[in-house]
């Protein structure tokens, strides 16, 4: 039987020289792949009590949402500045070079919600430590963090220490 890192393509020095790049293109692209991605990813919610999946832009969105349709749970987009409609707020973080900005609507999270945070990738954590802040800044308690693939040589899951992390695939490098 396959396991999620067999669709996983692997393409070494992309985006530089010394650096392999895990394409989940190819686990999109085959229905099997996909079924198991997410599936697997909601094996780490069987014993968990939530209200809420939020993801983030882009790619959060492509394993949030399945998750969350098929556990009749409400969908919460985290999206770059300036691309929601209504009232929103806002974190800064930083990146590699230079920083980014994320949104959610005011009205997307009610006090004393539980909310489960799924991304496809954790590398530096900075993406899903914003997301937590607006969270937490609007009164949800973040229950579980799902993430398809860790890049554990990054050391994200450190930002995130004081919450219940998950990993379906954890690449030790970078």
């Amino acid at each position: 039987m396959k396991k999620v890192e067999d669709y996983v393509r692997s393409i070494p020095d992309f985006p530089e020289k010394g650096i392999v790049f895990r394409d989940i293109t190819s686990v999109l692209q085959d229905a099997d792949g996909l079924a198991l991605a997410i599936d697997s990813m909601k094996d780490f919610l069987k014993d968990v009590d939530f209200d809420v999946v939020v993801g983030t832009e882009s790619r959060g969105f492509m394993f949030g949402v399945p998750i969350a349709y098929s556990m009749h749970k409400a969908f919460v987009p985290v999206r770059k500045k300036g691309k929601l409609p209504m009232e929103t707020i806002s974190k800064e973080y930083d990146l590699e070079y230079g920083s980014a900005v994320v949104e959610m609507h005011k009205d997307s999270i009610k006090p004393g919600q539980k909310v489960v945070v799924v991304d496809d990738l954790i590398a530096t954590g900075g993406t899903i430590e914003a997301s937590i802040q607006m969270i937490e800044e609007l009164g949800g308690e973040v229950v579980k963090v799902i993430f398809l693939m860790e890049l554990a040589g990054l050391k994200g899951r450190e930002r995130l220490k004081n919450y219940d992390v998950d990993s379906v695939i954890i690449y030790e490098g970078k």
